[in-house]
């Protein structure tokens, strides 16, 4: 009688998506001590590894990067005659560099940090009706993404002087392009998508068609 076995004193799976039955014939392909019927167990797997994914098993990108999981599922071990070059080990166990995160510390989050950037981009530009109209679209979208932070108004002359704040007094709307658009029309948006708030006749009929469903 075969005991059970436990998948935790199993040996680990390097790569769990080709399961342990994958694992346990590169095994013992790096087990075989003739090369010439390594070869033919290699080709044998890499076929099996190949069905797993039948519309890109002929794909040449797609048989490079089978053979490259063949050799780490080995841990590097395998002898083979293959078509690839084989990956360095070295490199592919080197750590990522260390991604730089944005220290500016912005004193009206809710804005996000893409609105400096435009705030920067109008500032170099030259005076006329494309900086105007982009001064005017920078504001508007302020205006959106206070909305998305506080949901009930908010005056324009609030995000005029916000933008005067960030711009440090470099940047206003031109009276002749106000007013920008209304609260009522972002708002109208956002619940036409679903994220607004939602009105109690609203609430009222959902309840009662879900109680007709059960």
């Amino acid at each position: 009688m075969i005991p059970l076995q436990y998948n935790t004193d199993r040996s680990h799976l390097i790569i769990p998506e080709y399961g342990r039955h994958i694992h346990q014939m590169i095994d013992q392909a790096v087990a075989e001590t003739d090369r010439e019927q390594r070869n033919k167990l290699v080709k044998a797997i890499i076929g099996v590894m190949g069905n797993l994914n039948p519309h890109l098993r002929d794909v040449p990108d797609f048989q490079h990067k089978l053979w490259d999981q063949l050799f780490i599922m080995s841990q590097f071990e395998l002898d083979v005659d293959a078509p690839f070059e084989k990956p360095q080990q070295e490199v592919l166990a080197q750590r990522p560099e260390r991604l730089a995160y944005p220290s500016n510390s912005q004193k009206y989050r809710f804005y996000g940090n893409n609105i400096n950037h435009m705030i920067e981009v109008a500032k170099s530009w030259e005076e006329g009706d494309m900086k105007d109209a982009l001064v005017f679209t920078i504001a508007n979208h302020m205006k959106k993404c206070f909305l998305n932070w506080n949901k009930d108004t908010v005056e324009d002359e609030v995000i005029f002087t916000h933008l005067g704040e960030l711009s440090k007094g470099a940047l206003s709307v031109k009276a002749e392009l106000l007013p920008l658009t209304s609260s009522a029309d972002f708002l109208k948006v956002k619940s036409k998508n679903g994220n607004g708030p939602k009105s109690n006749t609203t609430m009222k009929t959902r309840k009662r068609n879900n109680r007709k469903r059960y």
